[in-house]
């Protein structure tokens, strides 16, 4: 069966088979556009309800990784203490990729100097200069602390050492 259009004739069968094609291939769209619509929202359901360290978890963390640092530099063990400054760079990144939204976040890089300082300290297996630039980047610490009006949280050089289930000395 054919319909005469002015100066054609169409073929019928073939019309409706084609506008048939164009409107399922339409349905299968909206379908998988609704599929991928339901899978983004149940996606962006599960990105707000994960867990997301805070802030003062990742300076406390730094806090632990910095009283290791002293207690290894301190008694010469070098590979621990190279460890250990590379575990502070460590979360120092994370802080920058996950706290974003933080202002403190963009003072972070005022650590970066004494940290690459104190990592030169420790390749060179040098005591006094270790215990020069783990003083100089804790003050920096106390600086930074300040400019970001946490100056109340004093950070300082170890006393003692907290962790009773961790050998510092590598001879032993």
């Amino acid at each position: 069966m054919s319909v005469r259009y002015p100066g054609r004739m169409i073929n019928t069968p073939a019309l409706l088979l084609f506008l048939s094609f164009i409107f399922t291939a339409g349905c299968q769209n909206n379908q998988q556009i609704t599929s991928l619509q339901i899978q983004l929202d149940s996606l962006r359901n599960q990105l707000n309800h994960s867990y997301k360290p805070g802030f003062g978890e990742f300076m406390s963390a730094i806090q632990a990784h910095h009283v290791k640092l002293w207690f290894a530099g301190k008694n010469e063990n070098w590979e621990l203490a190279d460890f250990e400054v590379k575990e502070i760079k460590e979360l120092f990144d994370d802080i920058r990729t996950f706290e974003t939204d933080r202002l403190e976040t963009e003072s972070t890089t005022i650590i970066d100097a004494p940290l690459d300082s104190v990592q030169v300290a420790i390749t060179q297996k040098n005591l006094p200069e270790f215990a020069h630039y783990f003083s100089l980047l804790t003050t920096t610490c106390n600086t930074c602390h300040q400019s970001v009006d946490y100056g109340f949280n004093v950070v300082t050089i170890p006393a003692f050492q907290p962790f009773a289930n961790q050998e510092f000395n590598p001879n032993h």
